[in-house]
C-alpha cells in the first residue's frame, strides 16, 4: 500500500495545482472551466494532458471559493449581488419561458468577468426570438453543449438589461419542454445545480449574497 501511495502522490500533486492555476484563470480571466483547464495544462505542462488526469469541476469550484475567500472577499459578494439581481429581471423578462439559472451566479462563485446563463424550456423557441425582436433586444444565435450532455442546442446571446452601458453578457439556451425533467436533479454533492425564478426569489431576499451553492 505505502507503494501505491507514493506512485500517486505526484499525480495528486499535479492535479492540485492545475485545479489552483485552473480557478485563477476563471475568477480573473472569466473562462468557462474547460478552457480554463487546457489553458492550465498548457502553462504548466508546455502540452495537452489526458482528460483523466485532469482535475474536476467539483475539484476546481473548491478552488474557486477558496481563491474569491482569499483575495475578492471584499468585492465578489457585492458583485455576485448585482449579478443576482440582474439575473432576476432577466429571467422575468422571459418568464413565459420557463427560465431557469446555471452557472456560476447560482452557484455563488461569480464576480465582475462572469456572465449570466438561463436555460428556456419551450416548445416555442421561434416565439423566444419574436419576443426579443418585438422588445428591441440585440441577440446573437449560437450553440451550447446540452446540460445533461445530449448533443447541442440553440442559444441567443445578448447585453442585459440592453441599452445601457453598464451591463452584463446574457445567454439563453432553448431546450424543448420534455428536457426540463431532471434539470433540478442534486448534483453528486447534493446541491440543487440550478434555479427557478422563485427559487432565485428567495435567495435574494436572505440579508446578505450567498457564496456557497443554493439548497432547495
Amino acid at each position: 500500500m505505502p507503494v501505491a501511495r507514493r506512485y500517486h502522490a505526484p499525480m495528486d500533486s499535479l492535479r492540485a495545482e492545475l485545479a489552483v492555476l485552473a480557478a485563477r484563470l476563471i475568477v480573473e480571466d472569466g473562462l468557462d472551466y474547460g478552457t480554463a483547464k487546457r489553458k492550465a495544462a498548457k502553462r504548466l505542462l508546455g502540452h495537452r494532458v489526458a482528460h483523466d488526469l485532469l482535475p474536476s469541476n467539483d475539484e476546481i469550484e473548491q478552488q474557486v471559493r477558496e481563491e474569491l475567500a482569499l483575495f475578492h472577499a471584499d468585492t465578489q459578494p457585492l458583485q455576485l449581488l448585482q449579478l443576482r439581481r440582474s439575473a432576476l429581471t432577466l429571467m422575468e423578462e422571459f418568464a413565459a419561458f420557463n427560465p431557469h439559472l446555471a452557472g456560476a451566479v447560482w452557484h455563488g462563485t461569480a464576480n465582475e468577468h462572469s456572465d449570466l446563463h438561463v436555460l428556456l424550456f419551450t416548445d416555442d423557441t421561434k416565439g423566444v426570438e419574436i419576443h426579443c425582436i418585438d422588445r428591441g433586444f440585440s441577440v446573437q444565435v449560437g450553440e451550447a453543449p446540452h446540460y445533461a450532455g445530449r448533443g447541442r442546442i440553440e442559444q441567443l446571446t445578448l447585453a442585459w438589461p440592453p441599452h445601457e452601458r453598464e451591463g452584463f453578457l446574457a445567454h439563453l439556451s432553448l431546450y424543448p419542454e420534455k428536457d426540463i425533467r431532471g434539470v433540478l436533479l442534486p448534483d453528486a454533492q447534493g446541491r440543487t445545480p440550478r434555479g427557478t425564478l422563485s427559487a432565485l426569489r428567495q435567495l435574494l431576499q436572505q440579508p446578505a449574497a450567498r457564496t456557497d451553492n443554493p439548497q432547495h
